[in-house]
């Protein structure tokens, strides 16, 4: 029998007591007259910069792949849900448990070929049906109709621009290969080219062309299914990596980078690309 509700999985409540203490907690820390006095301080929107703060924390010991960074980070954004659940405990809005029974019913109705009657198997099925659910989602809400319904603005840019993306592919407005994304960046590249060269550097128009180089890389890494934001922190990562380990040697010698010049500089990123090849 096909489940249709979260009601309807033999769930046991008892099996998370670390969810239940966080939980109290939490009850603790607004408690208006034994409370934290920053934690009886902060609203919804206060909030906000902490919570993006966690979530990047998180991202960058899930790159690192430290297992004890990780969980601790998962705590930390876990412990950002739970206090703005709290507030809107407080105010007589939601709890946290709704907030998860929501996302569990949300989940299950999104994935028919597991819990219900759906025969999607392949990952185009699968994407196919999420987001026909989405869409159905959309207009039951009767929100106005579009294929970027419901991306945020604020979003990081290039998670945004994969967004974007990706609903414009889902109605047909994308290659059918990776050789004219290419070609794209070329051309792209070609107009920041250009822009560079003219007599009196538009600074407005170079960063539109600049710009448009950034969203042709973004669709390539799309095309290749390489997580754009993935790639470039691994290589943000290997930069800093690299840079430091020159600066090790240096020091190491008696230098600073200061005190070397371009060419000697290259020289020593060189030697350090090679020796971690090695």
């Amino acid at each position: 029998m096909a489940v249709t509700k979260v009601e309807e999985l033999n769930i046991d409540a008892t099996v998370f007591p670390g969810v239940a203490a966080l939980l109290e907690v939490m009850r603790h820390l607004r408690d208006p007259e034994h409370g934290c006095p920053w934690d009886l301080k902060q609203t919804l929107t206060s909030l906000i910069p902490y919570t993006i703060e966690e979530a990047y924390e998180v991202a960058a010991a899930l790159t690192e792949g430290n297992l004890a960074a990780i969980k601790d980070e998962l705590g930390d954004l876990l412990f950002q849900v739970v206090f703005y659940t709290q507030l809107t405990s407080e105010a007589g809005q939601f709890s946290f448990d709704e907030v998860a029974a929501q996302t569990a019913d949300k989940l299950i109705r999104r994935h028919p070929h597991v819990f219900g009657d759906e025969n999607a198997q392949t990952d185009a099925e699968i994407k196919a049906q999420w987001e026909a659910i989405k869409q159905q989602e959309r207009a039951e809400k009767g929100e106005v109709e579009s294929v970027f319904q419901g991306i945020p603005d604020n979003l990081p840019a290039i998670l945004q621009a994969q967004k974007l993306q990706k609903r414009a592919a889902n109605v047909g407005f994308d290659w059918p290969n990776i050789a004219p994304v290419l070609a794209k960046i070329q051309e792209e590249i070609a107009e920041v080219e250009a822009e560079l060269d003219a007599e009196h550097i538009d600074q407005q128009a170079l960063e539109d062309e600049i710009g448009d180089v950034l969203f042709a890389v973004v669709n390539l890494a799309r095309h290749a299914q390489v997580n754009p934001e993935h790639a470039l922190r691994r290589t943000n990562l290997k930069f800093k990596r690299r840079f430091q380990a020159i600066e090790q040697r240096l020091a190491e010698a008696g230098k600073t980078a200061e005190d070397m010049n371009l060419e000697e500089l290259e020289e020593c990123w060189q030697q350090v690309k090679r020796d971690s090849l090695a």
